[in-house]
């Protein structure tokens, strides 16, 4: 089968009735009305309702999200395909506003549920409700930190023009960005979402160049990118102030149902083991033969890997049959994925750089967006993310939207597991000890950066923080002095840094998002937690499906504490994400053996 090029675009009509911006920017304005309607309906009362009572309002407020969940998801992933287009623009404009006063007119919920438990608690326990009850246990995590509803609608309003508008801003700059580079003896322009690709090119010499331009460039907007930057730190500090948070993490981890001791101990455990990654960049450099790694480099192809481009079709077969030698019905999951158009591969300009999965409730399915230009890294790419559509067809299959309120540590379960069902299927079909060690390279390279590499984003997140607190004005190169300092403290001296390096921090969007801070530590819990399942995968065999398909049901009805209990770990302990470390060491002896 040939695939065209309109099948690498992804077909959006099918969440909505019909495919009209008129019919859209409708829906969006019924959306906000519905939730006024709701507010007048329960506002002020629900302190005094019952168990069913309570149950009844959930239902009624899940309901009402799925009604409109289709023009909400329409108008983002229209604007994230083509951020330059005037459709998905005024679009995602109306949807932004629509959102902001669903928000504030249904901000009175959750803060009256609130009173209710401090009044009421042993209605948590209540067995009218027992399907919500974690989700009636995270609300009595927040009720300490809740504010009045006029304050809540505050500072939302405030956030639509201030934290939110400095994201878009980044996004919309990023994706608009081009850049010029000789390719082939020949001087090319190139958008952001294409150069990027360069970066896995075999030519080293390329590959150093790409970096030296996009960061180059990046590095001539520092003051936007310090100024989006220091006013979403900034404007975090004051909320957490307002809501009497204890630290600047406290969001983040109540946000994503973990403790401080979980984490604690994951990063504990990442520093401890800081050895291992550098010991593999040498016999990396030695694959090379290099003294040193330059970071254009690090998660490079090796010099003698098959110089192989994929098609889509191609990538297609393998991602589809890596799943279903998994489990038959999660493959046929992720082959409706691509007869569906669910995915949107094609590169463009304005489009949003990087990738997502997103889920689609009411449809049972989810939608995924990513750049393909046939490198093996694409691969892993789409097989990561329909490692999260394969969570999203389970999880809404089993649980009501209420239940589907994942934090990040475990939403990227199903993802990170899908790139290991993929090295297992390359490895099977391998012919040569240079295609193993190439996929060995790339498995152990995505880790480095999972886990380590986005380590050092945690330690630089929290030094921003403390610098803040501390009165520091952080202006551009203040910033990438911090970032050098984060970085150094994971590589060492095992990589050699082009100066521009010092500026990588302008592109990560995780830095930018409004409402959602530390979002990078969830990456390393995912990496080390999915290895350690992975080692009991290898031991276990089918007989560990059900327990990875229970895990990815169970949605955010289950705190991860509780899902990692169920399959027999503590992730309170340091031993026991070291286990996710030691299959990173069993992968890298593997490599070893390749040279």
């Amino acid at each position: 089968m040939t695939m065209t090029s309109e099948e690498m675009n992804w077909d959006l009509s099918q969440l909505v009735e019909f495919d009209d911006p008129a019919y859209i920017e409708e829906q969006l304005n019924a959306a906000a009305k519905t939730a006024e309607e709701f507010r007048d309906k329960h506002r002020g009362k629900i302190v005094g309702y019952t168990a069913k009572q309570i149950l009844e309002l959930l239902e009624e407020s899940q309901n009402r999200f799925l009604e409109y969940e289709g023009a909400f998801k329409y108008s983002f992933l229209c604007y994230a395909a083509d951020m330059t287009s005037d459709v998905s623009k005024h679009l995602y404009d109306r949807s932004r506003n629509a959102n902001m006063l669903v928000q504030q007119a249904v901000a009175f919920m959750d803060i009256e549920i609130g009173k209710l438990i401090s009044e009421r608690p042993e209605i948590v326990d209540d067995p009218v409700l027992a399907e919500y009850r974690h989700k009636l246990e995270r609300i009595q995590r927040r009720i300490p930190h809740m504010l009045s509803e006029a304050q809540e609608q505050l500072i939302i309003a405030k956030d639509l023009n201030g934290i939110s508008a400095w994201n878009k801003l980044f996004g919309d700059w990023l994706a608009t960005r081009t850049f010029e580079i000789e390719v082939d003896g020949k001087v090319k322009t190139l958008p952001y979402g294409e150069i990027v690709s360069l970066y896995q090119n075999p030519d080293r010499e390329l590959r150093r160049r790409a970096h030296k331009v996009v960061f180059g460039g990046l590095g001539k907007d520092l003051l936007l990118w310090s100024s989006a930057m220091r006013s979403v730190f900034a404007d975090h500090l004051q909320v957490v102030k307002i809501r009497k948070w204890p630290t600047p993490m406290t969001q983040s981890l109540i946000s994503n149902d973990v403790d401080e001791e979980a984490i604690g101990s994951l990063m504990k455990t990442i520093e401890k083991n800081v050895g291992v990654l550098q010991r593999y960049l040498k016999l990396k450099a030695k694959a090379m033969g290099l003294e040193k790694l330059g970071n254009y480099d690090e998660t490079a192809p090796l010099p003698n890997a098959p110089d192989k481009e994929y098609t889509w079709e191609e990538s297609r077969k393998l991602v589809v049959d890596s799943y279903t030698d998994f489990d038959d019905e999660t493959g046929a999951w992720i082959e409706e994925m691509f007869e569906r158009r669910h995915i949107d591969g094609k590169v463009r300009n304005g489009k949003r750089s990087g990738a997502f999965c997103s889920t689609w409730y009411g449809g049972k399915s989810a939608y995924i967006l990513q750049s393909f230009n046939g490198t093996m890294s694409d691969i892993y790419t789409q097989a990561h993310e329909l490692g999260h559509a394969m969570h999203a067809y389970l999880g809404t299959r089993a649980q009501r939207p209420s239940n589907y309120e994942i934090g990040s540590c475990v939403a990227e379960t199903g993802s990170i597991f899908g790139e290991l069902l993929l090295t297992e299927k390359l490895l099977e079909t391998a012919k040569t000890k240079e295609e193993k060690q190439a996929i060995l390279a790339a498995v152990i390279d995505e880790f480095g950066q999972a886990a380590f590499q986005v380590s050092a984003r945690v330690f630089f997140e929290t030094s921003l923080y403390q610098a803040l607190e501390d009165g520091i004005t952080l202006d551009g190169e203040k910033i990438s002095d911090y970032w050098i300092a984060a970085r150094d403290k994971i590589y060492g001296d095992a990589i050699e840094w082009l100066p521009e390096m010092r500026y990588w921090w302008t592109m990560k969007l995780h830095f930018y998002m409004p409402n959602y801070r530390f979002y990078n530590y969830p990456y390393v819990y995912a990496q080390l937690f999915v290895f350690a399942m992975y080692r009991l995968y290898k031991e276990q065999g089918k007989e560990f499906v059900p327990k990875l398909k229970g895990l990815l049901s169970a949605g955010s009805s289950k705190s991860p504490r509780e899902l990692a209990a169920e399959i027999g770990f503590d992730i309170t302990t340091e031993e026991f994400w070291q286990k996710g470390i030691d299959q990173y060491t069993e992968f890298i002896r593997m490599f070893e053996e390749t040279l």
